[in-house]
């Protein structure tokens, strides 16, 4: 019989890696705190890769316009230097708190830790895409279908079929034209799409000029041989068409969703938790909340707030996980002992 996996101990377990729960990871780090991030999506980003990797965001300080990619690629960088340990496509479903004062946390995989604090910056809850249930496609999840856009510089060459008729559906068939893909098939249930002029504006440009393939109708069959080839699609005439692929890309949407927060006894308000706005504790000792998730008069849902509550949030949980020792705040334009800690000591 396998004995069960010893659980990871750590002073700060982040719950969420969109742009608030990584700019936590580089607060707590200034602070010398290490820190664990479980996050139910597959990769880092949160609503900024899920919902708008590629839209311009204008209201980040000293930087005048990114996109959502690019913000969260500037924010794993920052964060680099205090090596993060994340865990993808997982959610915490179970927190208890232990009689030395600690957390005992398990998530939807069966990875146990047990950390000093626990900082909540699920956004709005975890993100959970929308599936196509079709028999026999759940096997290829991962490695030819993706309910994301993978970089476009591995689909060099290929066949893919993208499923969806939003924004996020329109602007991967975009971004897919726009690389050195072989070919690009967007399939919807009926020639009509949602998202901005611009976008539709480029879609049609894309199919006038045959870049851009349009299948019309319902996905009700997958062709797979160890490998996954094809689609089949039903149209509203019940006429069948196969569709040959390489890669499958499904943009039915997200649903965030609470989850198991809501059932740990935290202090909420309308489906968030109320914090101290002193230290963004919650109403249980060591557990904070940031971002989206949280609520306290006057919050503005913006990510540059979110940078703030996390700032005050990694210094009163410094304070609890070294209680005897003295919590300095310090420059990094001046501080030696932080240049050392950011790898750019001289």
């Amino acid at each position: 019989m396998d004995r069960p996996h010893a659980p990871i101990e750590t002073d700060a377990l982040i719950i969420g890696a969109g742009p608030v729960g990584l700019f936590q990871v580089f607060e707590l780090g200034l602070l010398g705190v290490k820190t664990h991030v479980v996050d139910a999506l597959p990769f880092a980003g949160g609503q900024c890769i899920a919902l708008y990797a590629d839209k311009p965001i204008y209201d980040i300080p000293a930087v005048k316009k990114c996109t959502g990619r690019e913000l969260v690629d500037r924010l794993l960088d920052q964060a680099s230097p205090f090596k993060p340990t994340f865990h993808f496509s997982q959610t915490v479903d179970a927190l208890e708190r232990l009689d030395d004062g600690r957390y005992a946390l398990r998530t939807s995989t069966g990875t146990h830790f047990v950390a000093k604090t626990v900082f909540i910056a699920a956004g709005v809850g975890a993100f959970k895409a929308r599936q196509l249930h079709v028999e026999g496609l759940a096997p290829f999840e991962g490695t030819q279908l993706h309910y994301h856009l993978p970089d476009v510089h591995t689909l060099n060459k290929q066949d893919v079929v993208v499923v969806g008729g939003g924004e996020s559906a329109l602007e991967a068939a975009i971004a897919l034209c726009a690389a050195a893909t072989q070919s690009v098939t967007l399939v919807h249930r009926r020639d009509v799409f949602h998202g901005e002029a611009a976008t539709l504006a480029q879609i049609k440009a894309l199919r006038a000029s045959g870049r851009l393939r349009f299948v019309e109708g319902q996905v009700t069959g997958v062709r797979s041989q160890q490998r996954l080839h094809g689609l089949v699609v039903t149209d509203n005439e019940a006429q069948t068409r196969n569709v040959a692929l390489d890669t499958l890309l499904v943009f039915l949407g997200l649903s965030p969703k609470l989850g198991p927060v809501a059932a740990w006894g935290l202090d909420m308000e309308r489906k968030q938790l109320s914090v101290d706005t002193q230290s963004f504790a919650t109403s249980a000792p060591g557990i904070f909340a940031v971002g989206d998730i949280n609520t306290y008069p006057g919050k503005k849902k913006l990510i540059l707030c979110g940078f703030h509550e996390a700032t005050l949030a990694a210094f009163a949980a410094k304070e609890l996980i070294t209680p005897d020792e003295r919590v300095q705040l310090q420059y990094t334009t001046t501080s030696t002992q932080l240049h050392r800690a950011l790898g750019v000591a001289h």
